[in-house]
């Protein structure tokens, strides 16, 4: 009880208590949230654009992200269809190539060349728009891949 006087106190001195209109013990609350909002740290800046979260370098510099590394499959290309979150619409996702990062680009771009429609690349994972899994089953295969079908 007496640490919350002390906070009143504290409150009163710094005009928190009087400009706000807040009970006494609500002065702790208000302490706590001016910190968190000061230690969320900075999301965009003029000078480099978007920040980097854990790391707080520009995207472009981000040290984590080039840390982080995609853990190495058993080999087996796996080309499966999904539409889960994405309102309906196909799209036809290639994992399990062990391949870098520029590589991923280059062969995602053939893939979508072939088939005649767009998509991305994101975390490994080569994302084609709309159901063409025979299409870059066979495609693969010409390139020496092992690949199989999952997901139904």
């Amino acid at each position: 009880m007496a640490w919350l006087a002390i906070l009143a106190d504290l409150g009163a001195l710094c005009g928190t208590i009087s400009r706000f209109n807040v009970k006494p013990f609500d002065s702790y609350r208000l302490i706590r949230m001016k910190n968190k909002l000061l230690s969320s740290g900075l999301v965009y800046s003029t000078d480099s654009g978007r920040m980097c979260p854990k790391c707080r370098q520009p995207q472009a510099q981000c040290s984590c992200r080039s840390a982080a590394t995609r853990p190495a499959g058993d080999g087996i290309v796996r080309v499966s269809r999904q539409t889960k979150g994405r309102a309906g619409k196909g799209v036809t996702l290639v994992k399990g190539l062990d391949l870098d990062d520029a590589a991923l680009i280059a062969l995602g771009k053939q893939l979508k060349t072939a088939c005649g429609s767009g998509g991305t690349v994101k975390d490994g994972v080569i994302e084609v728009q709309g159901d063409h899994v025979e299409r870059v089953m066979e495609l693969l295969k010409a390139q020496g891949h092992s690949v199989k079908r999952a997901g139904g």
